[in-house]
C-alpha cells in the first residue's frame, strides 16, 4: 500500500505556509488535570479546525477519556467608538453569512468595529481597524476586559477596547477595505436609541451589546 502523502499543515505548508498545526495543545500541563493525548488535524482553510482526544480527571478521581473539536480563527479585538459630548456612538453594519443561513432576517449585522489581531498586539491591532472600518483615528483606547466569546469549541480570545472621537468631525458612511471583499456602512446613533435596538431585536451582535451595555453602567455614559 501506498502511504498517503502529509496532510497540509501537518510537516508540510498549507497554502497560508504554516505547518506544525496537528502539535497545538499536546504540550499543555497548567490543567494537572488534563492530560492531552492526541490532535488531529481536520481541516487548514483560513482558520484551523482540530480533533483533540485527552484524558480529564473528574471530581471522583477517575480519568475519562473525552475528544473535543476546536475551530481555531486566532484572537481579536473591538471597539466601541463613543461621543461623550453628543452621546452617539459609532457602529458598522455589514453582510454575515454565518447569521443569514441561521435566521437572522438579512444578514446585515450591526456591529462595533472589530477584527483579528493577526500579527499585531491587541492594541494595535484595534487602532487599525477602527480606522479601516469607520475611516476614524483614535490614538486613546481604554482597555474594557477579554472574552472568549464561544468556549464550547471556538478558542478565539477577544480584547474589548472603547475610545472617544470626535463626531462633529466624522466626515462618510462607507468603510471597509475593498481588496479584502468588505462593504461596511458607518452608522452613528444616540446610545439610548441603541440600547432600544437591543430591546427590539435590531442589535443582536454579541460583542456590541456588552460594550453597549458596559457604556452605560460603567463606561462614559454611565449615570453618577
Amino acid at each position: 500500500m501506498t502511504p498517503s502523502a502529509p496532510l497540509p499543515g501537518t510537516t508540510v505548508p498549507d497554502h497560508r505556509g504554516r505547518s506544525g498545526l496537528h502539535l497545538t495543545g499536546r504540550d499543555l500541563d497548567r490543567n494537572p488535570r488534563v492530560i492531552v493525548d492526541d490532535v488531529e488535524l481536520l481541516a487548514a482553510g483560513w482558520h484551523v479546525l482540530r480533533a483533540t482526544t485527552y484524558r480529564y480527571r473528574g471530581d471522583d478521581g477517575e480519568w475519562v477519556t473525552q475528544k473535543r473539536e476546536t475551530y481555531d480563527r486566532g484572537n481579536g479585538a473591538t471597539v466601541l467608538l463613543y461621543d461623550p459630548t453628543r452621546r452617539t456612538v459609532l457602529l458598522t453594519r455589514q453582510f454575515r453569512y454565518p447569521v443569514y443561513v441561521n435566521d437572522h432576517p438579512n444578514g446585515m449585522l450591526i456591529e462595533t468595529a472589530a477584527g483579528l489581531l493577526d500579527d499585531d498586539d491587541p492594541v494595535t491591532a484595534i487602532r487599525r481597524e477602527a480606522e479601516e472600518e469607520t475611516g476614524v483615528r483614535v490614538d486613546d483606547v481604554q482597555h474594557v476586559f477579554d472574552v472568549y466569546m464561544s468556549p464550547g469549541s471556538v478558542t478565539e480570545r477577544l480584547h474589548f477596547f472603547a475610545a472617544a472621537y470626535d463626531g462633529s468631525t466624522r466626515r462618510g458612511d462607507r468603510g471597509g477595505l475593498v481588496e479584502e471583499g468588505e462593504e461596511i456602512e458607518i452608522i452613528e446613533h444616540h446610545i439610548d436609541d441603541a440600547l432600544t435596538m437591543i430591546r427590539n431585536g435590531s442589535i443582536q451582535d454579541a460583542k456590541t451589546i456588552m460594550l453597549l451595555q458596559w457604556a452605560v453602567l460603567e463606561g462614559p455614559f454611565a449615570r453618577g
